[in-house]
């Protein structure tokens, strides 16, 4: 029996408790109304398990199977769940404390229908927040019931806060121009999904770009003369292109009260305490129209000046603030000049990541969250071996240098043409590594996950998935670089290994469909969309093996036929999309299919 994250204390003891249809699951009168949810919760989960769920009263009964109470002597988070021959007791220290225990008997309940093992565990989280960062600019939207569906899964494994990154892709009043062409987020939208996330103990944070990666507002005509570098809009589309510019002008008052006004805009749709301004990535700043002032004053002051100037303002309105660290980590010291209230984000996202810029921002007195990554961006499908390392890392040197927070995320690069789905092991490893400090091997992680989140008794899914993003020689973001930066195809020699890779991917999927007998419909969802990005994955090679041979003149390393390849990536887009718009708005679908069928020309030329 495996509990994600792992409690702190677990006892088993022998014997179990049946739970019959005719009895009931009981609010004590000492719980919060949010517990009614929460007896929902696990009300559906042994339907689904079961075929049948118990009925839900407050105060008492003699029918009772699972009580629910609030300890008020225990930590908010903190929870007992108490399995023994006279039923199941949740106790926990507020309202979601007793949220935790549930979902910790959900889990149970999942691996082992009616008949519950005697159990006893006390339970609390490692880290006060923990939470996964979701980009929902660069290409992907989810849709609304998507949204719910991730706040349900994080909640599910104990994480308390949630945030969207946004550049443009938030309906902004009188920024028409630059959502035009986009499906946006509404204010309903927002005001929903905050809702929603409140009754499962997630704090939704607003986060909007108010610095750099101002991509589409900074292309508009209206507010192009804002940008640091002159005349963005001169510069066609890129993938890439947009990743690495369009920072504003922090000499120009319009630049600051444009910014307050979208923190206006926003901030108030949201519930939370903390508002985040982003600011990371200013590569532009002070190469510009800034040029001069930071050979004066410099890079730092141009930088900090304008952060401060933000966080104040955020301040003044109740809130507090959170920026990206990555920028000040060079001059960690004037950390001290923010706000006391302010929060620095400390991203590393490397296999083998130091403790370097945890250490700089914890010896500059910065409070900090750490926050690591799903490994997603650029991939098809998501590197899980990468994202083990990192996450196991940076939770581990949050510990060891006392961060407020983990926030776990997930970013787009270059289009998010990988499924978000394809993220949940990362999300949970970022879950459990940010509760408990024994943090489990790869392979065991992974055999826990494949059971409790996909219901793969065989509990190989997870491990199988892994395997995928390493059976590539030519992958996506090689692909966008050839088209947009001329970088050079791969070589004959780059290709050498490109048979057995093939072949792996095919293994691969053949042993993905000898796996779906017996695996539930949303897990089913999971390995079709695997097999449809093994397939773009097995033509992105065969189009690299293309390339090779027209632009250096050799023979193929593979038969490849130019027309037909470009018919089969046409007609594997078509799936492509279809698994899109199964969790997504259409969004920015157009901007990857003008990369498929400008490879589609070519190999027809």
């Amino acid at each position: 029996m495996y509990i994600i994250p792992e409690p702190q204390e677990m006892n088993r003891g022998e014997g179990c408790y049946t739970v019959t249809f005719d009895r009931k699951i009981v609010i004590a009168s000492s719980c919060g109304v949010n517990v009614y949810e929460y007896g929902k919760l696990l009300q559906e989960e042994l339907r689904a398990c079961t075929g049948y769920g118990l009925s839900i009263t407050r105060g008492g009964s003699c029918k009772a199977a699972v009580t629910l109470s609030v300890d008020s002597t225990m930590g908010e988070e903190e929870y007992r769940l108490d399995v023994q021959e006279d039923g199941i007791r949740i106790a926990g220290g507020a309202d979601r404390g007793v949220l935790y225990g549930v979902q910790t008997l959900r889990q149970i309940v999942r691996q082992e229908g009616v008949c519950i093992p005697y159990v006893t565990v006390h339970d609390y989280p490692a880290i006060k927040n923990r939470g996964f960062y979701h980009d929902v600019t660069r290409g992907r939207i989810p849709t609304l019931s998507y949204l719910k569906k991730l706040a349900d899964n994080i909640a599910f494994y104990k994480m308390n806060q949630l945030q969207l990154y946004i550049e443009h892709t938030y309906l902004f009043e009188g920024l028409s121009e630059m959502w035009r062409d986009d499906t946006p987020l509404t204010a309903q939208d927002i005001l929903e999904f905050d809702a929603y996330c409140r009754k499962l103990n997630i704090e939704l944070v607003p986060n909007i770009s108010c610095f750099g990666h101002l991509y589409k507002l900074l292309r508009t005509k209206t507010y192009e003369h804002l940008c640091e570098i002159p005349e963005p809009r001169k510069e066609p589309f890129g993938l890439r292109d947009r990743m690495m510019h369009h920072t504003i002008n922090v000499s120009d008052e319009e630049s600051l009260a444009l910014i307050k006004s979208l923190i206006d805009q926003f901030m108030p749709l949201f519930t939370s305490e903390h508002f985040n301004i982003g600011a990371d990535e200013t590569f532009d700043l002070g190469k510009g129209k800034n040029l001069q002032r930071a050979e004066q004053i410099g890079m730092d002051r141009l930088y900090i000046d304008f952060v401060k100037e933000l966080c104040e303002y955020v301040v003044s309105k109740g809130k507090k603030p959170m920026f990206w660290g990555d920028i000040i980590c060079d001059f960690p010291q004037v950390i001290k000049e923010l706000p006391e209230e302010t929060i620095c984000l400390n991203w590393g996202y490397e296999k083998e990541q130091s403790d370097e810029s945890t250490r700089k921002l914890a010896a500059a007195g910065a409070v900090q969250y750490n926050c690591p990554g799903v490994s997603g961006w650029n991939q098809f499908v998501n590197r899980l071996d990468v994202a083990y390392e990192n996450i196991k890392r940076m939770c581990s040197y949050a510990l060891q240098y006392g961060t407020e927070g983990v926030l776990t995320t997930d970013w787009g690069d270059y289009g998010h043409i990988n499924h978000p789905d394809f993220g949940i092991p990362g999300r949970i490893y970022g879950a459990a590594f940010s509760w408990n400090r024994n943090i489990p091997d790869f392979e065991e992680i992974n055999r826990k996950i494949s059971r409790v989140e996909f219901g793969d008794v065989s509990e190989k899914l997870v491990s199988v998935m892994a395997e995928i993003p390493s059976c590539q020689v030519f992958n996506w973001e090689e692909a966008v670089r050839y088209i947009e930066c001329k970088t050079p195809a791969p070589t004959a020699d780059e290709l050498a290994g490109i048979k057995e890779a093939l072949q792996n991917l095919e293994r691969i999927a053949d042993t993905l469909r000898h796996m779906t007998p017996g695996l539930s419909g949303q897990t089913l969802s999971l390995v079709h969309a695997c097999l449809v990005a093994i397939r773009g994955i097995e033509l992105f090679q065969k189009i690299g093996v293309a390339l090779s041979a027209r632009d250096y003149h050799t023979e193929p390393v593979l038969d490849v036929e130019g027309g037909v390849l470009a018919q089969e990536l046409e007609e594997w887009f078509m799936y492509y999309k279809e698994v899109w718009r199964s969790v997504s708005r259409e969004s920015e679908l157009y901007q990857l299919q003008d990369v498929i069928f400008c490879y589609a020309d070519l190999l027809r030329d």
